[in-house]
């Protein structure tokens, strides 16, 4: 056997979703990958974007930004509503998120998402993870 590193092409793709639908079939449970992508628009350009993805029982965001000449306008927070209310009644469980120290951990608290814990960065703060959640009830 030997290990090496690979760009992740097509063949490993479905190589690892036939592995992963293989597993969740013996384990009685349906994955339900569907990425999202949803856009906040001024006339025809994009100021804002939020997407990530739904899987077995959970909406995951991976990136939420606006320009930076459009922030404190509550688009942010639009794009988070957009979302919630888009999944609303779908049976998720839950909206989790990620954020660095740098980056956004008031803002998803003031969106109503609950801290679950924080990873330290051992030698920059800044890159400290946030970790969030949200129920859908």
């Amino acid at each position: 056997m030997r290990i090496r590193k690979l760009v992740l092409s097509s063949t490993v793709k479905k190589f690892i979703e036939a592995e992963h639908e293989k597993y969740e079939i013996e384990n009685d449970v349906q994955c339900n990958y569907v990425p999202f992508c949803f856009v906040a628009e001024i006339g025809d350009q994009i100021v804002g974007a939020i997407s990530g993805a739904t899987f077995f029982s959970e909406v995951y965001i991976d990136e939420l930004i606006v320009k930076k000449e459009y922030r404190n306008k509550k688009i942010g927070t639009q794009l988070i509503d957009t979302l919630e209310k888009f999944y609303k009644g779908y049976g998720f469980n839950n909206i989790n998120c990620c954020t660095n120290g740098f980056q956004a951990p008031k803002f998803y608290e003031k969106c109503g998402f609950e801290l679950e814990f924080v990873r330290n960065n051992r030698s920059d703060s800044k890159l400290d993870k946030y970790f969030y959640i949200k129920y859908m009830y």
